[in-house]
């Protein structure tokens, strides 16, 4: 019988579950899992379990929710497990007491092509940007953020039209095929181990962030042309959704998050952010350039909607 190496996995959100699923269907021993702590969540405020651990409770595997991870007693737990090699997938930093405890060594997943648009926002930021491809890469950790030496690199391309949710999902399948491949690889002795500074210098662009999106960072600027808007809306739908408060020709203000809108270049003298509707049929804001036609949008504290809905309650206040 083949002796497959001792894995633990550390991930939390759904992209995690599918990767450790392939891990599963794959056959490697999976002898740990780690999670974030349960989370006060939804308007009961109870507490909800990650996606993982509901995915590791399910298959009875030894299961970690460690506040501290330098916590000594949550570091003799994870000696206890032996573990030959660790998988990240879309979990926090981790402190080199962790990452270096196993053997064959520790490596993540990541949702872009790095050394490109590291950080926490990957999915997010290449789309606001208008990239044309993107990818999932494996890489060693090492003491600092998304800088370890690159396992395995695979491309996606990116349609005009896709949004943040979409890629996703693309991404979180690639990622899963990677992350077994990387774990061939490891297993085998022949594994890839290149440092991010030699791929950095093949290419002849800056180097592009992917930083943690705050609030503010998703309030959209209408005085933008018509493309960098459009990138802006789909790159942040459904999750964290871009925003805007709008103000009537009657001053009625209209707090919206925007999920996904068309874009029509076309000339015109109205100021950027001004709103332009017949109140029944459509909905379009002026930018520079041109317009954004909404076509899905959320009011402040109603479910989302599609522009003709939200003109039928509204559409008063924009004819």
């Amino acid at each position: 019988m083949k002796n497959f190496p001792r894995i633990v996995f550390f991930g939390t959100p759904g992209i995690a579950v599918t990767s450790l699923q392939s891990i599963v269907d794959a056959g490697y021993p999976v002898t740990g899992v780690i999670t974030a702590p349960d989370r006060i969540s939804g308007r009961g405020l109870r507490m909800h379990p990650s996606p993982v651990k509901e995915f590791a409770i399910k298959r009875n595997f030894p299961l970690f929710q460690p506040v501290n991870l330098k916590d000594p007693d949550f570091l003799d737990q994870l000696r206890s497990l032996e573990p030959d090699l660790q998988v990240v997938v879309a979990f926090r930093m981790l402190p080199k007491e962790v990452w270096s405890l196993a053997g064959l060594g520790t490596f993540n997943l990541h949702a872009s092509l790095l050394p490109n648009y590291r950080g926490a926002a990957p999915i997010n930021w290449v789309l606001i940007n208008g990239e044309k491809e993107t990818g999932v890469t494996t890489f060693f950790l090492d003491e600092k953020i998304d800088t370890g030496n690159i396992i395995f690199r695979e491309t996606i391309a990116i349609p005009p039209d896709e949004t943040a949710g979409g890629l996703h999902d693309k991404l979180m399948v690639a990622g899963a095929h990677l992350v077994v491949k990387t774990i061939q690889a490891i297993e085998s002795g022949n594994v890839p181990s290149i440092p991010q500074l030699d791929v950095l210098t093949m290419g002849a662009t800056p180097l592009k962030m992917a930083p943690k999106l705050q609030k503010e960072d998703c309030r959209i600027n209408w005085n933008n042309d018509v493309l960098n808007v459009y990138n802006f809306i789909r790159g942040l739908s459904p999750y964290p959704g871009a925003f805007t408060e709008l103000i009537t020709a009657d001053g009625t203000p209209f707090y919206l998050k925007i999920f996904s809108g068309q874009q029509e270049i076309a000339p015109h003298s109205l100021s950027p952010g001004t709103i332009s509707s017949d109140g029944k049929t459509y909905l379009k804001i002026a930018v520079r350039n041109g317009f954004i036609l909404l076509s899905e949008l959320q009011p402040a504290g109603r479910k989302d909607m599609d522009s003709l809905t939200f003109l039928k309650g509204y559409g008063r206040h924009f004819d």
